[in-house]
């Protein structure tokens, strides 16, 4: 049964953090009333999280490869850069370890102005060199536009899908084996599966029955309307996980460092992933994705549960900013303010509804998901 408000008497939320069955109505709780989101971050911070002595042993080597690996080319690595947190510090900490790095950066025409002052920061007081990939805007705006019109929760997979390729596709223009990755566990582990679909054999079966421009210049290539892998080849390295990864003392550390400035919210440096995880998620689909976030930060040790309390008894939206990002989306989409509430009273679909194809790619969403199926089996049954 859906539970859509707190006052339901079927609504339940985690004894330890802030995920409830209204973000996510598969939820399961143990008898202590503990959520499987706790498990499955344990068991990933068992398995990817080291520290102490192993720690610095692991970062060691990894400088080490990445420099033996680099000899005689330009690039020890590539970092993507979005001027969050989690990318401004990874190159900070690259910088500190001597790496020559060529910093990528996605653009996609959302960039806040805050944004592309950070990553001016990293690329200058860094010293390293900055590839800006910009995506045709009319083809990817088209694509969003099939994500609306289909109703289905994860359109910022319409980004997600396109850096992945595109980080691929430069790796091998640059000749450079080695990312180093700023996703990572202690921040970033917790997200219910039901709010994403990075597949891109989804994407184009959306795009197929919603879109109006063909998929020309879009980084990810199809043929016959399967998802064609890049021929590039690379190491993905979650240094932020070898690393004592607080956010908090980040923020003052790249703060300091490198004149970075808090935009108010996780990926808030776009502004529409802003908009779409302030308005049209709670809106639309009854999803806060700072339950998430939030839970994440309390299984990490960061955070009490009190304190995510109050954090989610604040507006979802940075004070006064809504109109004016309501305004600039809507007339860069194209869409009048009916038909924006008209999408937003619309039913949803789930993106299964369209398609997934995901015999021909599992991605590593789809994969989680199975883990936490395990998850549930053996500790809920």
């Amino acid at each position: 049964m859906m539970v859509t408000s707190k006052n339901d008497p079927n609504y339940r939320q985690c004894s330890l953090s802030v995920m409830d069955n209204i973000a996510d109505p598969t939820i399961y709780f143990d008898d202590k009333g503990i959520c499987n989101y706790y498990y499955g971050y344990k068991e990933a911070e068992k398995n990817g999280i080291l520290t102490g002595r192993e720690a610095e042993m692991k970062i060691s080597e990894v400088v080490r490869l990445l420099k033996e690996k680099g000899r005689n080319k330009k690039y020890d690595c590539i970092i993507g850069v979005s001027g969050g947190i989690d990318s401004t510090y990874l190159s900070l900490k690259a910088k500190e370890y001597g790496l020559r790095v060529l910093c990528v950066h996605f653009d996609n025409g959302w960039n806040s102005e805050l944004a592309v002052k950070n990553i001016e920061n990293i690329v200058s007081k860094c010293g390293f060199d900055l590839y800006t990939y910009v995506i045709d805007w009319e083809e990817f705006k088209d694509i969003q536009l099939a994500y609306f019109k289909a109703g289905v929760i994860d359109i910022e997979a319409v980004t997600d899908i396109a850096i992945f390729d595109s980080l691929d596709r430069i790796c091998a223009e640059k000749n450079v084996g080695f990312i180093l990755d700023g996703r990572n566990i202690c921040t970033e582990q917790t997200l219910p599966s039901c709010w994403i679909n990075k597949n891109p054999n989804n994407l184009y079966a959306i795009h197929q029955k919603f879109g109006k421009i063909p998929l020309n210049r879009y980084p990810a290539k199809f043929k016959d309307g399967k998802y064609l892998r890049p021929r590039g080849s690379y190491e993905s390295i979650p240094l932020l996980n070898y690393l004592d990864y607080n956010k908090k003392r980040v923020k003052e550390i790249i703060a300091r460092e490198l004149g970075w400035k808090d935009y108010g919210g996780k990926h808030y440096e776009s502004v529409f992933t802003r908009f779409y995880q302030g308005h049209i998620l709670p809106e639309k689909f009854k999803v806060d994705k700072r339950k998430a976030h939030l839970s994440n930060l309390i299984f990490s040790g960061q955070l009490t549960k009190e304190e995510a309390l109050l954090e989610l008894e604040k507006p979802v939206y940075p004070e006064g900013q809504l109109e004016i990002d309501k305004t600039f989306v809507l007339k860069k989409l194209g869409f009048s303010k009916e038909e924006f509430d008209a999408y937003i009273n619309a039913p949803s679909f789930s993106h299964e509804y369209y398609g997934n194809n995901s015999d021909t790619y599992q991605t590593t969403y789809v994969k989680a998901r199975h883990f936490f199926g395990r998850i549930k089996r053996k500790l809920f049954s």
